[in-house]
């Protein structure tokens, strides 16, 4: 990974608060689909502040939670203190071999080193088991979600829901779930805050894009004294098979 990479990949710990409050969970349907039928033990890699392993802590899976940073695991563990949350990354992952059913990662994937996080994802799957890769994307077919692109760029790689998914993975399938995220303008200001982009930028940018969010929050006609959001998401699934 080059090494502006990684800073933008570990740059999250600054934000984790706002990570928390502003950005969306996963839509049901897309759990469904990327977990293994009798599914027990379960990885969240690059967990972050848990959006994703709360919803898999409610399934009543044993789960465990691995991210490298710091911030965003005591986020996680003060809302899942029963959980497992340990340091570590997608290239050495802090488990036994053949320890859980299902890996799954959620807003990450893009962030590993494929060469190195294959293997180790390999090593951790019993045989018969399950990768699942997950992004939320903004919806900006809509115009003030367009708008909100314009700003602060536009969303999600077209690359990542074709992610590639070499040997020992088979059966790789993609899926899209379209939904809508409820939320408050503010949490709209935390999720931009929030992005690696806005986190790394020099204080001037990072200023200068929030005051646009807020202008486009209080002039937008369909925005405007408005204190609920309703936020389009396509969320854009990969899941594969050990062989």
């Amino acid at each position: 990974m080059t090494r502006s990479r990684q800073d933008r990949s570990l740059s999250f710990g600054a934000e984790a608060a706002a990570y928390e409050r502003g950005r969306p969970s996963y839509p049901p349907e897309a759990i469904d689909w990327l977990l293994p039928t009798g599914a027990r033990d379960v990885l969240d890699l690059g967990a972050g502040t848990g959006k994703l392993t709360t919803r898999l802590v409610e399934r009543g899976l044993d789960v465990v939670a691995v991210d490298p940073i710091p911030e965003m695991l005591d986020v996680l563990r003060s809302s899942l203190p029963d959980t497992p949350a340990l340091l570590g990354t997608a290239e050495e992952i802090p488990l036994a071999d053949n320890s859980v059913d299902a890996v799954l990662v959620a807003q990450a994937w893009h962030w590993f080193e494929p060469s190195r996080a294959i293997p180790e994802v390999a090593r951790v799957l019993r045989p018969g088991g399950r990768l699942g890769l997950v992004w939320n994307t903004r919806d900006e077919r809509l115009g003030w979600v367009r708008e909100l692109g314009r700003i602060i760029g536009s969303d999600g790689d077209p690359a990542r829901g074709e992610a590639t998914l070499p040997a020992p993975f088979t059966d790789v399938e993609r899926h899209q779930v379209e939904w809508t995220n409820y939320l408050t303008p503010q949490a709209l200001i935390d999720l931009v805050a929030s992005r690696s982009y806005c986190i790394t930028s020099p204080t001037e940018v990072r200023t200068k894009t929030l005051d646009q969010v807020r202008e486009l929050l209080a002039t937008h006609p369909a925005l405007a004294n408005n204190n609920g959001l309703a936020l389009p998401y396509v969320t854009v699934c990969v899941r594969a098979t050990l062989s």
